[in-house]
């Protein structure tokens, strides 16, 4: 048995509590919101956002940061993405030498183009730091639907130790020393989510899907390899797995922000409609800075950009994409 602290109580973190307490694991999890602390100790689940997900009697919620941190194995770090620097930077001085924290946000820092496990690094340098990502919706780990995904780190002893505690007959976890692969996929799906959405809400249908889907993940996996990913990351969980269920799914808040985007909302009512973080939004600059920093092209995430930031139609931006100069494929292989 580990004893965990999960620091943030939204409802990646709940379900991650409710995973892991399943698992024999000692946990208590906290928020900054007294509202929400209040909310989970008395009414034990997140009524509106994720009803129907128990925390059990034995789970502790605190408001207490340092309570949360003190005598813990691992630390699993749920906060939303714009809030990870702030909340490290709160928890350095609660971190013991060696500390194993595990970050389960997505997402890439606008000013600094650092992702959530460098800033980690930065804010708390004594600590071991690694990723857990994957297709792996909140609303469904919670109710114990099989789910797959993969856990990162610098070590193979710390990966291997991540898998034991996260594994379960629902939720089976691979390891990867490729963490800045991972959180590229993880933090770049978002943005071609966005526009999976817009195209739904423009009342496209599968073709278009399945073409964002594709290209997507070109664009990704062309960027993170420049930047020293490895190129199977990006086909796999954390790649092409999680656009798939990003850019497809009821519960994604980025396919339903560009969904009411492409029914013609702006970005920010969009947003106030979802009720909760939009990741996309604050990766999409990011993901323009790095391709201009690697000079790689991005067409979707351009146009995306331009939606967001520019007041471009969506329709419009969808037309130039599909007038952009012929291209090949792949380059591989030969003419006969």
């Amino acid at each position: 048995m580990a004893k965990i602290g999960i620091i943030g109580a939204g409802t990646w973190g709940t379900a991650l509590a409710v995973l892991l307490n399943n698992n024999g694991h000692e946990v208590t999890i906290w928020s900054i919101i007294p509202e929400e602390v209040e909310m989970l100790r008395t009414k034990r689940q997140h009524e509106k956002k994720l009803p129907g997900v128990i925390l059990a009697p034995n789970i502790d919620v605190t408001g207490d940061l340092e309570d949360a941190m003190t005598d813990k194995d691992i630390l699993v770090l749920a906060v939303p993405s714009p809030f990870t620097r702030s909340t490290a930077h709160s928890m350095r001085a609660f971190c013991k030498e060696g500390q194993k924290i595990v970050d389960v946000a997505k997402g890439v820092e606008e000013k600094t183009l650092m992702t959530l496990s460098q800033i980690i690094e930065e804010e708390i340098p004594q600590a071991d730091v690694a990723v857990l990502s994957g297709p792996s919706h909140a609303e469904e780990v919670g109710k114990c639907i099989p789910t797959t995904c993969v856990v990162g780190a610098h070590s193979r002893e710390t990966a291997e130790y991540l898998q034991n505690i996260f594994m379960s007959k629902v939720f089976r976890v691979y390891t990867t020393p490729d963490m800045l692969g991972m959180e590229l996929g993880g933090a770049l799906k978002n943005v071609i989510a966005l526009a999976a959405g817009m195209a739904d809400g423009l009342g496209y249908g599968d073709n278009t899907k399945a073409a964002l889907i594709t290209r997507g993940i070109a664009e990704i996996a062309r960027l993170g390899i420049k930047m020293g990913g490895i190129p199977e990351t990006f086909y796999g969980l954390t790649g092409i797995g999680d656009l798939i269920v990003t850019c497809a799914s009821v519960h994604s808040r980025n396919r339903k922000a560009g969904y009411l985007i492409g029914q013609g909302k702006s970005m920010q009512e969009a947003m106030d409609e979802v009720g909760m973080i939009v990741e996309g939004v604050y990766s999409a600059k990011a993901a323009i800075r790095l391709a201009q920093k690697y000079q790689v092209e991005l067409p979707i995430i351009e146009q995306v950009n331009k939606i967001l930031f520019e007041d471009k139609k969506a329709a419009d931006a969808l037309n130039d994409l599909m007038l952009r100069d012929p291209k090949t494929e792949s380059d591989a292989g030969a003419w006969k």
